[in-house]
């Protein structure tokens, strides 16, 4: 009876060693993959034609940043415990790395949609004249500066600290930072959308029947036909808006819902993959939406030099119903590039 009690208890042993829990570790490592991958594709697949922008050069850093984190919890994970520059790394230090750079991401949201809109601000009103060579620089500084300034914040904030602290003693665990600017920046953005659809109900039903899609310059655009005594300015906010929703929804609806579902489910998801390439490319069309829409009244249809979205194709196209085909113009009367 001993002898099968004490099979039994192997058995049990054996059991609960193959039902146990991936490791948080290796977890960590995968979520890491997943997110570079899906940078890699968002950044392929986007616009190369893109003009210079703060936006397009943040993004590149947090994919550099997402990198760097990858490489540490693949050199802690293979070595386990090593010393380097009389500095021990252990298992610990995957979840220390991770939880510094979640609340890094979780407090650049304000700063970097603020300064993405006074750069796109700027850039409609061309108040700055820099060159191209010394707009990159100023952008690169720029980044660089975000990332260290809030790096230090987190890094000298005590309140941070003592929890990293706490975090010490109870290795076993390791919770990391759900962002509140998250939250409410994603909670703006879908109510502004839901107002404007609202507002616009009629004009965007109206434009989707009205819609035609074609090809023009090797690329597939969107185009809204009118009467061809129409003025070549934009003059009615309200109908500019409707353009402006088909576009943006033609591109981000399935984003959009997924911002709701989130919002409604009050899901908590961790600060380092909430900062993602994808939400950076929404919220920037966001910004390029609403800029065009409050300089609606500076837009002049035939000359338009506007910053391009990497993603949405806001090519509206005015041609008069007297055209019969697209393809026969090799330039259209009036067509705007966002």
């Amino acid at each position: 009876m001993t002898a099968l009690s004490s099979e039994n208890c192997s058995f049990q042993y054996q059991l609960r060693q193959t039902n146990q829990p991936l490791d948080v570790n290796c977890l960590l490592f995968l979520i890491i993959l997943g997110k570079i991958l899906l940078n890699i594709f968002t950044l392929g697949m986007r616009r190369k034609n893109t003009c210079q922008n703060f936006m397009e050069y943040f993004c590149i850093s947090l994919a550099f940043i997402d990198l760097l984190l990858l490489v540490n919890i693949s050199i802690i994970l293979y070595f386990r415990d090593f010393v380097l520059l009389s500095i021990r790394f252990t298992k610990y230090h995957i979840c220390l790395f991770t939880q510094i750079i979640s609340f890094t991401y979780g407090f650049l949201h304000y700063p970097v949609f603020l300064i993405a809109c006074i750069d796109y601000c700027l850039n409609f009103s061309k108040t700055t004249k820099l060159s191209f060579k010394c707009q990159k620089l100023f952008y690169f500084f720029t980044v660089i500066l975000i990332w260290i300034s809030v790096l230090a914040y987190v890094l000298g904030d005590p309140a941070i600290y003592q929890s990293l602290k706490a975090q010490n003693a109870a290795s076993h665990h390791c919770p990391f930072y759900v962002s509140i600017q998250t939250y409410w920046l994603s909670f703006f953005m879908v109510m502004i959308l839901f107002v404007a659809f609202i507002t616009s109900w009629e004009e965007v039903t109206t434009l989707v029947q009205a819609v035609r899609i074609t090809s023009y310059m090797n690329e597939t655009i969107l185009y809204f036909p009118f009467s061809s005594h129409s003025s070549y300015t934009v003059r009615s906010k309200k109908i500019f808006l409707s353009k402006l929703i088909v576009c943006f929804l033609s591109t981000w609806l399935p984003f959009v819902l997924l911002q709701v579902i989130i919002l409604l489910l009050k899901v908590q998801v961790p600060a380092y993959i909430e900062m993602n390439i994808p939400w950076l490319y929404f919220v920037n069309s966001f910004l390029i939406a609403t800029v065009y829409w409050f300089n609606c009244h500076k837009l002049n249809l035939r000359d338009i030099g506007l910053p391009l979205d990497p993603f949405v194709n806001w090519k509206c196209c005015f041609i008069p119903l007297t055209i019969p085909n697209l393809e026969q113009i090799e330039k259209p009367i009036s067509i705007m590039i966002c």
